[in-house]
C-alpha cells in the first residue's frame, strides 16, 4: 500500500477570524480552541494512522517561518514547505502539492486537509480515513462529506447516490451553498452532505484528471514546481508560471467535472472556523451560556463569546456578544453581526491603518520580535531569538539602537568588538554602527530594544551578512 502524504492547504483564504488583520497571524496559526494552534492540531490528529509521512504545507510566503516553527514544536523536523508566490485557490495549491510529491516517493496517496478545521472526534475520522484510502487506491477521487446536524446555510452540500460501495456513495451532484428552505429541503431529504472542502487520491490520479479537466493549471503548476528554487527549508514555487495559473477551487476545477467521484461520509463533530460564533458554538459554555478563553470575569453576561489574550476582560449586564481582546484591537460585535468585520478592514485600509494589513507580533527566522510601544522618533520591541539563532550582520543609516538582556546570553557585534551580556545588562549602538545579535546557548534568548531616530521603519536596513540567505546581490 502506497504511503499517505498529508496535504496541509494553509493559505489564509477565507473569512477573517481575527480581529483586523490576518497577514501575520491568520486563525490556523492561533491557539483558538486548546493548547496547540489550529496548523498543530490538524497536524497532530493525524497520530496513530498508518503509513502517514511528514506533510506537505502550501502556505504564503509571509508565513513560512511561522510553519516551520510550529511543526518544530510538535516534533515534525522535515515537512515539505512549499511557499505560493501570489495568493490562489485550492486547485493550483493541490497540484502543486501532487507534482512535488512525486518527486520523493513512486505512488503516493494524498490526503488534503485544512488546517482550520475543527474534529472533535478523531477516531471517527480515522476510520473515514480508512475508508478513503481504500477507494483511493482503487483509483477514485474522495471527497469527505459531512453528515449534516442542521439545516445549515453557510456550506456547500453534496448529493450523493442511494448505492454504497464498501463505505463511500457515489457523487451526484456538488451544490451552492443554499437559502435556508432549500437547505431545510436538503436534510429533509437525507441523501445531502455538507462539503468538507477535504479529499484523497493517488497523486497520479489527481495530475491525469486535471491534465483532462484542467489542463492550463496543471501545465503552469508543473513549470511553477520544476522551475521552483530552494530557500533555506522552503521550496519557493516559481512565480511566473504559477502567476498565469487560473485561480480555481478544487471543486470548480475537476471535481464538478469528474466522473470519478465519490464521497466518505464524516460524521466527526467537524466545524469550520470560519468566523467568531463557530467557536462559540463548539466551545464549553458556562451556566450563563458563555464561552471564555483567557483572563475574564462576567457579571450578569449570558451568551457570550469572550476571548482575552492580552488584558483582563470584564463585562457586565452583556448579552449575544463576541469579545475578543488582543495586543492590536479589542473588537466587539453582535454575534449576528460578526462576520461584518471586512466592511470595517476595507475602511481601515482606505484611511491607511497599519491594523488592517500588520500584526504586532512578527515572525522572522531567528525568532520574533513584538512591536510594544512606539511614538514620535522611538519604537520598543521585544525580541526572542531561538537557541543557535543569529540576526544578520547589519547596520541603520537612521536610527541608533539600546539592546537589554532580559533572560538568556547574547553575543553582540557592535562594531569592532565582539562581546557576551547576560541578564540585565545592555549596549548602546550608535546610528551607522554595524551590528548583530545571536544566541550561541541552548536556551531563548530575550531582548528589549530601544529604537530611536527619524525614521524607524523595517526597511532601513543594510545587510552585509546573514545565514538566512537575506543578503541581497
Amino acid at each position: 500500500m502506497s504511503k499517505i502524504i498529508p496535504v496541509i492547504l494553509s493559505g489564509g483564504s477565507g473569512t477573517r477570524l481575527w480581529p483586523l488583520s490576518r497577514k501575520e497571524h491568520p486563525k490556523q496559526y492561533l491557539p483558538l480552541i486548546g493548547e496547540n494552534t489550529m496548523l498543530q492540531e490538524t497536524i497532530l490528529r493525524l497520530n496513530g494512522l498508518d503509513g502517514i509521512t511528514n506533510p506537505i504545507i502550501v502556505c504564503n510566503v509571509d508565513h513560512r517561518f511561522l510553519v516551520a516553527e510550529q511543526c518544530q514544536k510538535i516534533g515534525i523536523k522535515n515537512p515539505t514547505i512549499l511557499l505560493e508566490p501570489v495568493g490562489k485557490n485550492t486547485a493550483p495549491a493541490i497540484a502543486a502539492a501532487a507534482i512535488q510529491s512525486l518527486k520523493g516517493l513512486k505512488e503516493p496517496t494524498l490526503l488534503v486537509l485544512s488546517a482550520d478545521h475543527v474534529i472533535q472526534n478523531v477516531d471517527a475520522f480515522h476510520q473515514a480515513i480508512k475508508i478513503a484510502n481504500h477507494q483511493a487506491q482503487s483509483g477514485s477521487l474522495v471527497t469527505f462529506g459531512i453528515v449534516p446536524t442542521n439545516a445549515n446555510t453557510g456550506y456547500g452540500y453534496i448529493k450523493f447516490s442511494k448505492e454504497n460501495d464498501n463505505g463511500v456513495y457515489k457523487v451526484e451532484d456538488f451544490v451552492e451553498k443554499p437559502d435556508l428552505k432549500t437547505a431545510e429541503f436538503y436534510l429533509e431529504q437525507g441523501s445531502y452532505l455538507w462539503n468538507s472542502g477535504m479529499f484523497m487520491f493517488q497523486a497520479h490520479t489527481l495530475i491525469d484528471e486535471l491534465t483532462i479537466h484542467a489542463p492550463n493549471i496543471i501545465k503552469l503548476v508543473n513549470n511553477a514546481v520544476n522551475n521552483a528554487t530552494q530557500d533555506l527549508d522552503f521550496i519557493r514555487l516559481e512565480k511566473k508560471s504559477f502567476g498565469l495559473s487560473p485561480s480555481e477551487s478544487i471543486d470548480y476545477a475537476l471535481m464538478e467535472k469528474s466522473n470519478n467521484v465519490v464521497v466518505a461520509p464524516l460524521d466527526a463533530k467537524w466545524s469550520d472556523i470560519g468566523a467568531w460564533p463557530a467557536l462559540y458554538d463548539i466551545g464549553t459554555k458556562d451556566n450563563q451560556g458563555n464561552v471564555i478563553k483567557g483572563d475574564v470575569i462576567t457579571q450578569d453576561t449570558t451568551k457570550t463569546y469572550i476571548n482575552a489574550d492580552h488584558h483582563m476582560v470584564v463585562a457586565i449586564g452583556v448579552d449575544n456578544l463576541i469579545i475578543v481582546d488582543t495586543p492590536d484591537v479589542t473588537f466587539v460585535a453582535s454575534q449576528d453581526k460578526s462576520q461584518e468585520v471586512k466592511g470595517v478592514v476595507e475602511s481601515l485600509q482606505a484611511r491607511g491603518r497599519c491594523e488592517s494589513f500588520v500584526h504586532r507580533k512578527v515572525f522572522r527566522p531567528w525568532g520574533w520580535y513584538d512591536s510594544i510601544e512606539s511614538g514620535k522618533h522611538f519604537q520598543v520591541k521585544r525580541l526572542r531569538i531561538n537557541p543557535g539563532a543569529k540576526l544578520s550582520l547589519q547596520m541603520h543609516y537612521k536610527r541608533a539602537e539600546h539592546w537589554v538582556v532580559v533572560s538568556g546570553t547574547a553575543t553582540v557585534t557592535n562594531g569592532d568588538q565582539t562581546f557576551t551580556l547576560n541578564k540585565s545588562e545592555s549596549t548602546y549602538i550608535p546610528l551607522g554602527v554595524i551590528h548583530a545579535l545571536e544566541n550561541q546557548t541552548n536556551e531563548l534568548l530575550e531582548i528589549i530594544e530601544v529604537q530611536s531616530g527619524v525614521y524607524l521603519g523595517e526597511d532601513d536596513i543594510v545587510r552585509f551578512e546573514d545565514i538566512y540567505g537575506r543578503v541581497k546581490e
